[in-house]
């Protein structure tokens, strides 16, 4: 079940986050503690952006995919699956209702050396726009830019490949 965020799961999101990083970019550096996730997620992310858990039926949080604006884009900042759930559909259903909120399309970055999400995010229909040094970001990690055009691009793409 998909439901838009509450403050109160801030801690759970926080959790979530660290290890989901952990997991799939063991050498990106720690810049930030346990605390530092929690004030962010609840002081910044909670109320300036669209988020979206993926709750279980006995309310533990699963996994959550946040969308805001950046210079007049729109971005998904964030799509995390707590490891011991992942490859259950859960990613699936988060990037799904985050197209569905976003239907003109939008864009993210993900760290070039993360496979595993470079994958998952073409096989969603994203495309790569731009690869980076790292400069731009706080990890100064090489990330690359991709770009989902919107449900109208998709549509069309699939009446093409079915004429």
């Amino acid at each position: 079940m998909l439901r838009p965020a509450r403050p109160e799961d801030a801690d759970a999101l926080a959790v979530i986050l660290r290890a989901a990083m952990r997991e799939a970019m063991p050498w990106l550096p720690d810049l930030h503690t346990p605390e530092d996730d929690r004030r962010y997620l609840r002081e910044v992310v909670l109320p300036g952006m669209e988020v979206w858990v993926a709750d279980e039926a006995d309310g533990v949080v699963t996994g959550f995919t946040t969308l805001g604006t950046r210079d007049g884009d729109d971005f998904m900042e964030h799509l995390y699956v707590a490891p011991e759930h992942q490859r259950r559909g859960i990613g699936t259903a988060l990037m799904e209702r985050a197209k569905t909120s976003r239907p003109a399309g939008f864009r993210l970055w993900v760290f070039q050396r993360n496979a595993g999400a470079r994958d998952f995010y073409e096989h969603h229909g994203f495309r790569l726009v731009e690869l980076s040094d790292g400069s731009g970001n706080e990890e100064k990690e090489p990330d690359a830019l991709y770009e989902w055009s919107g449900a109208s691009t998709e549509s069309a793409s699939a009446d093409s490949v079915r004429a």
